[in-house]
């Protein structure tokens, strides 16, 4: 294949991973705002959804496939697309969970865990993701190193709130004015901490698309754990 046509295909495989990472941002934001609002209709809509993104995922991988197979990419040619690769499994597993989100969202109420802003810690976890594809974008190896620390700092909003659920719990008498069984109390406490649980790994899987970046960009291993 001549390097021209090459060439676009490599141009085609970034553009075609960063349209999978608009979706799924658009994806884990509606998540996100159906579990602050209780919008049972919007989380069947992400929920439903899902199944475009993981026909994406395959055709996006079945593109990265063929380019290692047929063209046999060397040096930073193959490790943009091995990053790719990578990435893009990334994606669909932070596609994922947005759809957990969204499960959490038609059961869950957020009365009793009102104190927690989960909007806040949802949005900071989205600018993470979209900061890691826009380092991914650009090949900018020096962003790459600061999405760990901001991950870090995602990291310990999420330890302070789920030390919040758990003293809440230690410290709850189960009266009657709480107006909840032992067993609606132990729901609303897990399905709190499954939230906080899962937004801490799309944190984690940010940090991944970062890694593979450093990798395919500088073939530094830093931050590859």
């Amino acid at each position: 294949m001549p390097r021209d046509a090459y060439q676009r295909q490599l141009e085609r495989l970034r553009a075609d991973v960063l349209e999978m990472s608009d979706r799924v941002c658009e994806r884990l934001e509606r998540a996100l705002t159906a579990l602050e609002t209780q919008d049972e209709t919007l989380a069947a809509a992400v929920i439903t959804g899902d199944h475009g993104i993981n026909e994406r995922y395959l055709e996006i991988e079945q593109r990265c496939i063929k380019l290692l197979a047929l063209q046999q990419p060397v040096a930073s040619d193959l490790r943009f697309v091995a990053a790719s690769f990578k990435i893009i499994t990334d994606l669909e597993r932070i596609a994922d969970l947005a759809v957990n989100l969204a499960e959490y969202a038609k059961r869950a109420s957020r009365r009793r865990y009102a104190d927690i802003d989960i909007g806040y810690i949802g949005e900071r976890i989205v600018e993470l993701v979209e900061t890691a594809m826009a380092a991914y974008a650009a090949d900018d190896a020096e962003r790459t190193r600061d999405i760990a620390a901001e991950d870090d700092e995602i990291d310990r909003l999420c330890e302070n709130a789920s030390e919040f659920v758990v003293r809440d719990l230690l410290e709850t008498e189960l009266e009657a004015e709480i107006g909840l069984t032992p067993d609606a109390l132990f729901d609303e406490v897990s399905r709190m901490l499954l939230t906080i649980r899962d937004l801490e790994r799309v944190g984690d899987h940010a940090v991944n698309i970062a890694a593979r970046t450093l990798y395919m960009v500088e073939s530094d291993d830093e931050l590859i754990y």
